[in-house]
């Protein structure tokens, strides 16, 4: 399945724009997303954590993934 991606931050940095088309097996999940990241941007290791939203919703690791999600990367936020 064919996923497009949003990313923000340092997430965005990483990939070096907004959005990202991204090819996924059907029945995949969040873990298998990273997998995929880390391998095509391995800078995605360095961060901390990375929280992915499915549909405006954190989601953890196992949350399947279908064709229509939006997917938004977020990255470790810092502040003072």
């Amino acid at each position: 399945m064919q996923l497009k991606i949003l990313a923000f931050g340092i997430a965005r940095d990483i990939i070096g724009r907004f959005e990202l088309p991204v090819e996924l097996a059907e029945g995949a999940n969040v873990t298998d997303l990273k997998n995929v990241l880390i391998n095509q941007f391995p800078d995605f290791q360095k961060l901390a954590s990375l929280r992915v939203a499915v549909n405006t919703e954190y989601a953890d690791d196992s949350t399947t993934l279908r064709s229509n999600d939006e997917i938004v990367l977020i990255p470790p936020v810092s502040g003072g």
